[in-house]
């Protein structure tokens, strides 16, 4: 079974697509976006073999979500469905597999997801579900690529999570949950605003009366729960 997303800011787009996809019974719907910094939220959840993207979408067009989603470990297939023809060679450019013009012919849609699995399918059969290597963060100039793996702390304030990297720090576009859940192996919380690089603690200290974390190359010593103190001091000798 081929996992499609689909990628579209109109939901009349949405829906026509969603209907050949129905038509197709090796093709199954993980989930629809509407512009391209969802889309590259939903690649690393669902792991879709296969993304049907239009281009002109606010927040990130589809071109750039292409070029991001590309330096993903394993990417799925990038289909363009577009109104417009001259973003072809950009849309190749960005690694595209096939560019579609609307209205979308059912055929056609069968065609390109047929060429785009003969691609993908070592990817496909068997495919382990694979972490993101970088997380994005959204600036004034557009979309910076954040290395997962330079990520020293994660700090959630209001509706922002700020990554900090030991020369620098982003605003990021997920959720500290998001990042828990996918990163687990690389993440611990240490209080329900915070995680922290299992790799760069170096230990536990108090700081105005309160338990903390020492972090390598970070002068942050985020507070510890009373909740996961436990769990964290049972984690230190294996850290």
């Amino acid at each position: 079974m081929v996992k499609v997303l689909i990628v579209d800011d109109e939901p009349l787009a949405r829906i026509r697509l969603r209907h050949h996809l129905e038509k197709m019974s090796d093709v199954r719907l993980v989930g629809q976006a509407t512009n391209g910094l969802e889309a590259v939220q939903l690649v690393g959840k669902c792991s879709p073999d296969i993304v049907l993207m239009d281009i002109r979408m606010p927040e990130m067009d589809g071109l750039q979500a292409a070029k991001v989603i590309a330096q993903m470990t394993l990417p799925p297939a990038v289909i363009f469905c577009t109104a417009f023809e001259d973003f072809a060679l950009r849309a190749f450019d960005a690694q595209a597999c096939a560019y579609l013009l609307k209205p979308i012919k059912l055929d056609e849609l069968v065609a390109a997801i047929k060429q785009a699995t003969r691609k993908t399918r070592a990817q496909i059969i068997e495919r382990p579900r694979t972490h993101r290597r970088h997380l994005c963060s959204r600036t004034h100039e557009g979309i910076d690529l954040i290395p997962v793996k330079k990520i020293l702390l994660l700090q959630a304030e209001q509706k922002y999570v700020t990554a900090y990297l030991a020369d620098s720090e982003a605003v990021l576009s997920d959720t500290l949950k998001e990042i828990e859940e996918e990163f687990a192996d690389l993440f611990v919380r240490v209080h329900r605003n915070a995680l922290v690089s299992r790799d760069a603690i170096e230990g536990l200290t108090f700081v105005d009366g309160h338990l903390s974390v020492s972090i390598r190359d970070l002068s942050i010593q985020p507070m510890v729960s009373r909740r996961l103190e436990p769990k964290l001091r049972q984690l230190l000798p294996e850290l």
